[in-house]
């Protein structure tokens, strides 16, 4: 019977899918990639498009793909066999990236098809991404001598491999612990659907009372609702404390990040850069880590008054009316909930159950649909939980445009987070265009006690933001895979088109057909709509120099952080000092569970979040002086951004769309921090 992994012919066949499915599937297919390899390397004739990088981009296509399935599984619906079976073949499949990117047959066959002839009849995109092809060289070690070729390879297969560790660790860390409850006193004010899927988790163990869980749609509701102070604080602790040398020594990543900090240096200086802030820099829009930390502290100079008032006000309602004379940590989302309560009376709870999923989605596809001249229909295919869904864009003929999966409830099995990304892009082949197919990922309550599921706004926004990431993936009309979708994006732009979305969130002509109350079926009242608009920037301050704590320390992490005379925590100290207005407690281990830069692709790159949004803010601009559902704008936005993928530099796609360089003023605006706010 053939192995699924290898079966590219349609869809992914996740009903058939097994663990000792992927270790003879990779090693095939690695193992065919490089025979192709070999004979595209063996060509004496100088190389064209068609005849050497299309083999090559396909031969690597069907290597990502059947990974893209192995460590889309690992994440969503992981098991001990999967999770053994995906690092069985992790190092394989990272030495082939490895190999590949240091092969000087390869590396040649690119310079010479740069330096041919036939290069500038190229297709602007094929040359873009030939062009970058180089640059990957470069920083895959293709210029390195043999010895430091071999100890490059051996460092990205470690950094792998730690990565992967990392993310286990605070995923084990969080499902190890359970709080389970029998006194309902001190589970007051905690909403009650949370607490039904409490009850129902804790009987499901055999056990008496509810259980509290680390996973969000628990976590969350406890920390911002929980009226018993202890409970908020043996939750809190047991959050940030998560894959530290506070729990078990087997899931601590202290030692993890300093392997992993250690080893991006080394990787820094084989490639002659200074630090690894500058290897991660050279495919991103910003020049320098200079440049970028600049950045961020002109944001942090320009948002810290209004955090500090923030802070200020919570602090001052704290004392004169919750009886609270300091607020900790565990204390900041409650009462911050009761003064957003006092100050525009709603909760989010109330919010919550005027957007049950159905209707969420109906929206959802309604702002897609009316901006980009699509369909979206659901559809079938093989998934991997029952929860998963799957569904079709079509165009106004009624033509294939792409497909996604999704997922949207947290579980047990499943990494926390939300997420896009690619189990297919678009490509041009002989026998037509191969369309996109994306994962949209997301960890939100599921249905409890046979309602459907409701989510917070701020859920419904996170939805949102994911969906535009599925937009860039889906909607781009780039027929070559190394620029089609996000391939080639500079990694500082990717988050536009998802920022892009949340904007949708506070628009009536969009909410107002996206909600329905659960129990009563009115929609949601415009006054009650005007308040939570009200209460839009409420405490943004706050928020906004959080997110600049965190791009400012992974900056400075992989950029001026001495390892030999410093802590990764006494740095952290420094800079909550510098940009923060709240200060957590000591053994606030935050670090170990920033799986962004230790797990995942954002290492000297979180920044990207608020580089993106200064373009995301303005382009948003654009509708509200057009028309938020404005087709024609949608069409250009379509046109000049999402569907350009990476064929151009990324502010080339921008001043195409806004007809001129980003400003920082809607950003500004968008955040209430203004002169007038």
């Amino acid at each position: 019977m053939e192995n699924p992994l290898t079966d590219f012919s349609s869809l992914p066949r996740f009903g058939d899918i097994r663990p000792e499915h992927v270790a003879p599937a990779i090693e095939a297919l690695v193992a065919e990639a490089r025979a192709t390899i070999d004979a595209l390397a063996a060509d004496g004739g100088e190389p064209t498009w068609e005849g050497f990088v299309e083999p090559l981009e396909t031969a690597n296509e069907r290597v990502s793909r059947a990974w893209s399935q192995v460590s889309h599984l690992n994440a969503v619906v992981n098991s001990p066999a999967l999770r053994e079976a995906y690092n069985a073949a992790l190092p394989v499949v990272t030495q082939f990236a490895a190999e590949q990117g240091q092969d000087p047959r390869l590396h040649g066959r690119y310079r010479a098809l740069a330096a041919s002839p036939g290069f500038a009849s190229l297709s602007p995109a094929r040359r873009r991404i030939v062009e970058n092809a180089l640059r990957d060289f470069r920083l895959g070690g293709a210029e390195l001598a043999e010895a430091a070729k071999t100890r490059f390879r051996t460092l990205q297969e470690e950094l792998a491999a730690l990565a992967s560790r990392f993310q286990d660790n605070v995923l084990d860390a969080t499902n190890d612990f359970a709080l389970f409850e029998t006194d309902p006193a001190r589970l007051a004010g905690i909403p009650a659907d949370v607490l039904e899927s409490a009850r129902a988790a804790a009987a499901a163990d055999g056990r008496e009372g509810w259980k509290l869980t680390l996973h969000m749609p628990c976590y969350l509701p406890v920390l911002q609702y929980a009226d018993h102070r202890p409970l908020r604080e043996a939750m809190y602790r047991a959050f940030v404390t998560r894959a530290s040398e506070f729990g078990r020594p087997e899931w601590d990543n202290t030692p993890l990040i300093a392997r992993i900090l250690e080893k991006r240096a080394e990787v820094a200086s084989l490639l002659g850069y200074g630090s690894f802030a500058g290897v991660s820099l050279a495919t991103k829009m910003a020049g320098s880590p200079g440049e970028v930390i600049a950045f961020l502290e002109d944001l942090a100079a320009r948002a810290k008054p209004f955090a500090e008032r923030d802070i200020a006000e919570v602090a001052s309602f704290a004392r004169t009316r919750l009886g609270l004379a300091e607020i900790r940590a565990w204390d900041l989302a409650w009462a911050s909930e009761k003064l957003r309560q006092d100050r525009y009376a709603f909760s989010e709870q109330e919010v919550k159950r005027y957007f049950p999923e159905d209707a969420v989605l109906a929206g959802l596809f309604r702002v897609i649909e009316a901006l980009y001249g699509v369909r979206v229909k659901p559809a079938q295919a093989a998934t991997w939980h029952p929860d998963a869904r799957f569904f079709a864009i079509e165009d106004a003929s009624g033509a294939l445009v792409g497909q996604f999966y999704l997922d949207l409830y947290a579980r047990e099995a499943k990494r926390g987070g939300a997420w896009m990304d690619d189990a297919r892009n678009r490509r041009r082949l002989a026998s037509g265009v191969q369309t996109p197919v994306a994962f949209l990922t997301c960890n939100f309550s599921a249905p409890v006690g046979g309602r459907p599921a409701c989510f917070t706004h701020q859920e419904v926004t996170t939805l949102f933001h994911e969906f535009g990431h599925g937009l860039h993936q889906l909607l781009t009309r780039v027929d070559d895979l190394g620029a089609s979708g996000l391939a080639g994006v500079e990694w500082d732009a990717v988050e536009l088109p998802s920022q892009f979305m949340e904007n949708y969130c506070w628009e009536w002509e969009v909410v107002s057909h996206m909600t329905r109350h659960v129990d009563t079926g009115e929609p949601l009242p415009r006054a009650l709509f005007d308040r939570m608009v009200a209460a839009r920037n409420f405490q943004s301050g706050l928020a906004f120099v959080r997110q600049l704590e965190f791009a400012l320390f992974d900056m400075r992490l992989h950029h001026d952080f001495d390892r030999s005379g410093d802590t990764v925590q006494a740095l952290l100290g420094r800079v909550r000092r510098q940009v923060a207005v709240v200060q957590p407690p000591a053994w606030n281990r935050f670090p170990n569970q920033f799986s962004h830069v230790f797990g995942g692709g954002y290492a000297a790159g979180y920044y990207s979040y608020k580089w993106a949004e200064v373009l995301s803010a303005d382009a948003f601009g654009a509708f509200e002086e057009e028309g938020v559902l404005n087709p024609a704008t949608g069409a250009r936005f379509r046109e000049e951004v999402l569907g350009r993928g990476g064929s151009r530099p990324a502010l080339e796609s921008f001043v195409a769309f806004r007809g001129r360089a980003p400003r920082i003023d809607a950003l500004l605006r968008h955040n209430g921090m203004t002169a007038t706010a």
